[in-house]
């Protein structure tokens, strides 16, 4: 997963909150599979899973940007001549999401830092031409990891998001709007966002299109005078293809274009004291641009016995010069009539960014060379191993619901980091710095969500 993927959050406990935000927003769909296995799209579906991807840095007085003019005039010509295609197509009619409420816990827990809250998604359609949507989301922080207690103390906050947007049907065509706010102590942010999706070639085939600006402040506790802009815009375009009554391939390319304030007020990166031996720190100074691209592809075939496998990749790379891959297999086995059981693995790897180290070897006291020591910024690896059941009750005295499922995933990542160090106070002593062990450390991520149909 790409971190052209991952949603943009405030600066403090930003990795380990973008690892959760990823297992529960995956908001890629295969378009035609079964409705346990996705939820409604249009809500940046909530409840589903998939991890984060991260990046990294070194030092260097300049980074090479990419001129997003160029990408943007040449992915207007594309998909123009794109929709031109579609919209000539003759086929039936596109189909809205269904009226659904979910209802979620979510937890992780790793690291040293702990995310929880609760979610509430509702979807109500309209005169069969609109469907409405919103969405409320709570993150509860409380973070003790290594560079907070390296770097500072232990702290807590809550993260409140508020979302909404509807969805248009017309013919063969859903055309969707949302709008995204979320606010924490030091940071705020606003996403608008447009997508449109079309069937044709007989419904086999679905194109979609998506925009989205997101406009944030970030700000310093205890520092009033420090609110700096950060922009960021995505664009994205996917192709959903059923190639037979089993088989199902999409694909999805993104760009992202960050601009503005994109570090953490907070970190700081270290150098070598002038001993050779202790650490010394000074603030971390990031690129004000970032330019990223994303390529995935999914594939889910349906067993005879009514299962089915999803297999996908990812590859990522940014003008930070990060390049990371994600890899990831899953089984979906359905029981009797009402239970369906899934089992999944995944493995990410990433470089690092080309202005980061672990330590650098003297003091920067010019402040123009490019640092940074966030370790979502160094080379590492990561693997997760997940399971996930999905119960359909019976409706009963219920009966005027259409369905409601109970569901619980649960997944356990192992995070081993090949350039970043364990620098407490005591392993700098004992080993000298920028000799400590390396880091890795183990996290828990559960999300827990009744699903109503109406």
């Amino acid at each position: 997963m790409a971190a052209a993927e991952s949603q943009h959050h405030g600066p403090q406990g930003s990795g380990e909150r973008a690892a959760l935000q990823e297992q529960a927003f995956d908001s890629f769909s295969l378009g035609k599979s079964n409705e346990n296995e996705q939820p409604p799209s249009g809500s940046t579906a909530k409840y589903s899973d998939s991890i984060l991807v991260y990046r990294d840095c070194k030092k260097s007085k300049r980074v090479t940007t990419i001129n997003p003019m160029n990408k943007i005039i040449a992915a207007l010509h594309f998909l123009f001549a794109l929709m031109v295609l579609v919209t000539s197509a003759t086929v039936n009619a596109a189909v809205l999401p269904e009226d659904r409420t979910d209802i979620l816990y979510h937890q992780y827990d790793g690291g040293g830092v702990t995310i929880d809250g609760p979610s509430v998604l509702v979807r109500k359609g309209v005169a069969e031409k609109v469907s409405l949507w919103a969405n409320y989301y709570v993150d509860f922080v409380t973070s003790a990891s290594l560079d907070v207690i390296t770097q500072g103390s232990p702290y807590t906050e809550q993260r409140n998001e508020v979302s909404t947007g509807f969805d248009y049907l017309r013919d063969r065509t859903i055309m969707s709007l949302s709008y995204t706010q979320s606010s924490e102590s030091d940071y705020d942010a606003e996403t608008v966002g447009f997508g449109i999706s079309q069937d044709f070639f007989g419904d086999l085939s679905t194109v979609s299109l998506g925009y989205s600006q997101g406009n944030d402040t970030v700000r310093q506790n205890g520092t009033p005078e420090v609110q700096d802009p950060a922009q960021h815009q995505r664009f994205s375009i996917g192709w959903t293809q059923i190639l037979t009554k089993n088989w199902i391939v999409a694909v999805n390319s993104e760009t992202v274009i960050d601009e503005g304030r994109l570090d953490n007020p907070y970190r700081s990166a270290r150098y070598l004291a002038t001993d050779g031996l202790a650490q010394s720190f000074q603030r971390e100074n990031y690129p004000k641009t970032r330019n990223s691209d994303a390529f995935a592809i999914r594939s889910m075939y349906f067993l005879p016995y009514r299962a089915s496998i999803r297999a996908e990749a990812r590859i990522f790379q940014d003008s930070w010069g990060i390049k990371s891959t994600n890899y990831e297999l899953r089984y979906i086995h359905p029981y009797k009539e009402n239970m369906i059981f899934e089992v999944k693995y995944r493995v990410y790897d990433q470089t690092q960014a080309d202005f980061y180290k672990d330590i650098f070897p003297y003091r920067d006291e010019t402040g123009e060379d490019l640092r940074g020591r966030d370790k979502e910024l160094a080379t590492y690896t990561n693997a997760a191993f997940g399971l996930g059941v999905s119960y359909q009750f019976k409706l009963g005295w219920l009966g005027f619901l259409d369905k409601t499922t109970a569901n619980l995933y649960w997944d356990s990542m192992a995070f081993d980091y090949e350039n970043y160090r364990v620098n407490t106070p005591k392993n700098v002593a004992e080993f000298g710095a920028g000799n400590e062990p390396l880091y890795s450390f183990d996290a828990n991520v559960i999300r827990l969500f009744l699903s109503i149909w109406y």
